[in-house]
Parts: structure tokens; sequence; C-alpha cells
């Protein structure tokens, strides 16, 4: 998962920027909107409200537009259309497969803005199924402050992770099955671990080594590009790549 945990150092990183942007602000709305309508319209009783909020708060949402974004998921606001949750598929530059969960009120308009960018970034947009196989879904802690791995992994054994990768001198993504993400959530904070991010993600079973300059820039622009669509939440792709090389095709 290395080439995977050097992604996501970079999504972080892009995330300090994007946060300044109106677009971060929309992605959390929906993503509340919709953990209410998936679950109980309180998030003492639903985790994975829970998380949004806190996401939405640490971004500087304010506490009026949460709550509007609560009602909205639990059918209590009205005028607003439906959104809805969608997964896509498709391959950039090179074959890389790449999955795009989107949240979207209006499915026509995101599958043609979707279609437009993979084909102006050297990709195309594919049937549902023709990728997400390489992929499997899974909880995943984030946890900062690392200062002793053996007490991570002693914390991690007890919150039934299934295992945990340093992403950088002082950073982990501890994984574990989608039903115990809570769970271990819970047990790394008791254990007086400071666990910043508690997601579902998807993780390749395989990865493409991506080598080659002119690809990477053209990659690394399609998932920049499909990253800031409106509608789209999130973006996993199964390539692998240096960090030096990741670094200096962002430039």
């Amino acid at each position: 998962m290395a080439g995977h945990s050097k992604w996501a150092n970079i999504k972080r990183q892009k995330a300090v920027v994007d946060a300044k942007k109106g677009k971060t602000f929309t992605q959390l709305s929906r993503a509340i909107i919709v953990a209410a309508r998936n679950g109980v319209p309180d998030p003492a009783g639903n985790f994975q409200l829970r998380t949004a909020i806190d996401k939405a708060k640490a971004a500087g949402i304010p506490n009026d537009n949460i709550e509007r974004a609560i009602a909205k998921g639990s059918g209590t606001f009205s005028g607003d259309a439906t959104v809805e949750e969608i997964r896509y598929e498709g391959y950039g530059p090179g074959g890389v497969a790449i999955l795009i969960e989107a949240l979207t009120d209006n499915r026509n308009r995101t599958a043609a803005d979707l279609r437009a960018a993979f084909s102006k970034n050297g990709g195309n947009l594919g049937e549902t199924g023709c990728v997400s196989w390489m992929f499997e879904q899974k909880g995943v802690c984030t946890v900062q402050s690392v200062v002793d791995e053996e007490k991570l992994l002693e914390a991690s054994l007890e919150g039934n992770a299934e295992s945990y990768e340093m992403t950088d001198d002082e950073t982990a993504d501890v994984y574990t099955s989608i039903t115990n993400l809570e769970n271990l959530s819970k047990t790394l904070k008791e254990k007086g671990f400071q666990v910043t991010d508690a997601e579902l993600r998807w993780i390749p079973s395989n990865s493409i080594e991506v080598t080659e300059p002119d690809m990477a820039r053209m990659l690394l622009k399609l998932i920049d590009t499909l990253e800031g669509l409106d509608d789209v939440q999130n973006v996993t792709a199964n390539f692998d790549m240096n960090e030096q090389l990741m670094t200096m095709s962002m430039a």
C-alpha cells in the first residue's frame, strides 16, 4: 500500500489548499446530507454523520449550514433536489484504474462532466464494474503524532485492526473492516491516540508503476480535474509513483 500512502499524503497537502475553496464546503455539506439520510439524523447514534460533521467543523463550516444539511438529509427541509450517491469507474493514461465517488442531484450532468474530464486528459469513462473488482473498501483511521509504534500496534490489535502503515514519520493509517471502523476509532482514542480522520476508503489490490514523466503529468492532471468537479467527493486510483516524480509532476 506504499504508493497509496504517498498519494494520500499529497492529497492531504492539497486538502489544506482546497479547504479555502467553496467546493470543499459543498462536498462536506453533501456528505452530511447523505449520512443523515442513510441513518438516524442524530450524530450521537450515527457514526457516519458524526464523522462528516467533525470534518465540516474542522473546515470552518458554520453550524447553521451543518444543521441545514442534516435537515435536508432527514427530509425535514424542502425545496432542494434529492442528492444521491453514485460510483463511476474509468481508465486513466497507461491503463490506470480510477474509481470516482460522487454525490449529485443530476446524474446526466455528472456523467457528462466526468466523460469530458476523462477524454480531455488521456482517459476514458468506463462501464459499471470495469475496474471496481481491483479495489476493496476498508475502514481507515488516520492517526497523527505517533511517537511509539509498538503502542500503536497494541492498540490497533485491541481495536481489531487488520494492519497499519506509517505514511510519514509520525502519521499512520490503520486499516480495518467496514463494520469495525467505529470500534477501531473509539479504541484508538481511548488509548490516547490522536485520530484525525475515520473514513471508508477504496484500497487497490494491485498497482501500476508509473515512471514516465509525461504519463505522470497526464495522470495527475486527470485526477486533479476530476477532483475539481463539484459533484465529485473522492477519487482513487491504482498507480504507484515515486515521490520525486509525483512532486515534480504536480509542480
